[in-house]
């Protein structure tokens, strides 16, 4: 904090100072008149909410689906699903970028688009977020969900009507992980949006600021 105040220079103060000698607010104009911050701000609250709007969603849906429906080779699924958590996630970068180039119009696709990044966010955290949603669904009575049935409701009024609301305590966790998960994410949003400065994140913002002698603290 001490640093951004002190004039910009290659070198840090010698030696150190715990109180700037004259404050100089030429870091803190340079930030909010000669970059992009305000833009990169509202791209991030933008993606983080889409991202965990949609990860709930989605996941809440296939959690529901492994835990109470049964249907042909859940349980093989279900384990695909868990191998994939044992991947490392920058292992799958490559071939996600080239989905997401070949998904949309043009040459380039989703690549350097805010959808294409809630895209990646959502669907590489499908299989963890099941996997975390899966056993508290498992676990509601099912005496509830046959309540529904006889009184002619189907799955679609199970999920939403009852099962949603006793969930929410599993589903709130999930949602502020993601929030936080999404808002600092750096390696995905740098190689998926990579240069195109109206798209940035604020993580990748930051990180620009950062030159390769010097920073601008």
């Amino acid at each position: 904090v001490s640093n951004s105040f002190e004039e910009f220079s290659y070198v840090l103060p010698t030696p150190p100072r715990i109180l700037p000698s004259r404050i100089n607010f030429a870091a803190y104009e340079h930030v909010f008149t000669q970059s992009n911050l305000p833009q990169a701000a509202w791209n991030s609250v933008l993606i983080t909410l889409c991202t965990a709007f949609f990860t709930v969603l989605v996941s809440s849906l296939s959690a529901y689906g492994f835990a109470r429906i049964d249907f042909f080779g859940k349980e093989v699924l279900f384990k695909i699903y868990l191998a994939t958590l044992m991947l490392p996630g920058f292992l799958g970068i490559i071939p996600q970028f080239l989905v997401l180039q070949w998904i949309g119009p043009g040459e380039s696709g989703l690549i350097g688009t805010k959808a294409g990044l809630i895209l990646l966010y959502v669907g590489t955290g499908v299989c963890g977020n099941t996997f975390f949603l899966r056993g508290h669904m498992a676990a509601l009575p099912k005496e509830l969900e046959e309540a529904v049935l006889i009184d002619g409701g189907g799955h679609f009024t199970t999920f939403f009507k009852v099962m949603l609301p006793l969930a929410l305590p599993s589903i709130s966790t999930l949602a502020i992980f993601c929030l936080q998960g999404t808002w600092e994410e750096f390696f995905s949003a740098k190689v998926i949006l990579g240069g195109v400065q109206n798209n940035i994140t604020l993580p990748v913002m930051i990180q620009s600021l950062k030159g390769a002698h010097s920073t601008r603290w």
